[in-house]
Parts: C-alpha cells; sequence; structure tokens
C-alpha cells in the first residue's frame, strides 16, 4: 500500500534543510572573529552567539517534529538529548528523557510535537518528563503556574475541525493528526499544577 506525500512534512524537512546551513556559516563565522581577535568580545557578540545557538537548536527541533519521518528511521538518545538541551538552555524549563537509547523518529516526531503543545502550558518554566514503558509513553509536566487552555488540548483528543487556532497553535492539530496516522490515540489530564499525556 502506497501513501501519498505529506507535502507539508516535505516543505518543513526542504526550509529546515536549506537554514541550518547559514546558520550553522554565521556561528562559525563568530567564532573565527573571536579567535582572530577581530571581533573583539562583549555582550553584543555573545548575544549574537546565543542568538544562532538557539536558532540552530530551534531548526534541528523542528526538523523532527514538522519534518519527514519515514518508517523504520532511527534517532538516538545522544543526538535528541543534544536537541533538547540546546532548545531549553537560558530557559526556565528542565526535560528529563527516560526513554530507551534508540527509538523509531516517528515517536521522536510525535513526542516533539507535544512537547511543543507543552511550552504554550509553560509560559513561566517548569518540568516535563517523558516516559516510555511497554510502547506507552507519558509526558508529565508540572508548573506552579500551569496555564490549561481547554479548548487547545481538545484540539489534540477529539475530531474538532480548529478553524480557531493561530500559526502558534499549529501543532496541536498537527500532533493529533500524526498521532492517527500512527494508529494513537492521546489522552490528557490536567490539575493545577499537572499535565499529564499519554499515548
Amino acid at each position: 500500500m502506497t501513501h501519498a506525500p505529506n507535502l507539508s512534512a516535505l516543505l518543513a524537512s526542504r526550509i529546515c534543510h536549506d537554514l541550518i546551513s547559514p546558520i550553522g556559516a554565521i556561528g562559525n563565522g563568530l567564532e573565527l572573529l573571536v579567535m582572530s581577535g577581530a571581533g573583539g568580545s562583549g555582550p553584543e557578540l555573545t548575544l549574537i552567539n546565543d542568538s544562532v545557538l538557539q536558532a540552530n537548536a530551534r531548526i534541528r527541533f523542528y526538523r523532527i517534529a514538522f519534518g519527514v519521518s519515514t518508517p523504520g528511521q532511527q534517532i538516538g538518545r545522544a543526538e535528541i538529548l543534544s536537541i533538547l538541551s540546546d532548545m531549553i538552555a537560558g530557559s526556565r524549563l528542565s526535560v528529563e528523557w527516560h526513554i530507551p537509547p534508540d527509538l523509531p523518529r516517528v515517536d521522536a516526531k510525535l513526542a516533539f510535537l507535544i512537547l511543543l503543545c507543552l511550552e504554550t502550558a509553560l509560559p513561566y518554566g517548569g518540568r516535563v518528563r517523558l516516559d516510555l514503558v511497554h510502547g506507552r509513553w507519558t509526558i508529565t509536566a508540572h508548573s506552579l503556574k500551569l496555564r490549561h487552555d481547554p479548548m487547545l488540548w481538545s484540539l489534540m483528543t477529539d475530531a474538532l475541525p480548529g478553524d480557531q487556532i493561530s500559526p502558534a497553535q499549529v501543532q496541536f492539530l498537527i500532533a493529533r493528526d500524526e498521532a492517527r496516522d500512527q494508529g494513537r490515540a492521546i489522552t490528557a489530564q490536567a490539575t493545577n499544577e499537572e499535565m499529564r499525556l499519554s499515548f
């Protein structure tokens, strides 16, 4: 059985691929400036360097979350931890990845999409833990200032049209569709300080 190509995933992969090289080149250029002494040092260069690192991390993250994942493709723990570490550097968010060393890239894709969804619930930071036991994922977020929007989370768990969402919330629909394509159902529970998702 053949499947039609996912054009939005192909487009995301292409954009990430095309952006990662020039951003990497900017980072290399900054490093050369610092090594040569020509660029000096100071808060300006630090700000530029931090921004390049953050952009690089975001693109690597988005490439997995929004890009193409083919069946059989694997991703290693070291790569995932590197991406997550760079993504949350300087933020008030911590991520605990309690997942086997290697896993299918499609699993990482859905987990990353849900992490993007959880960002909307953790505007003041918090802690996220990801577990995988007997093929079932549990992703738990803790924060003293958890922001839970029932409408957004219902998009992920119900077959609602989602015509009221903004571009900043598109990950909810993509996560729902990705879970459906994988034959999974996402469940979500929330209290004042905790959100728990499983699939």
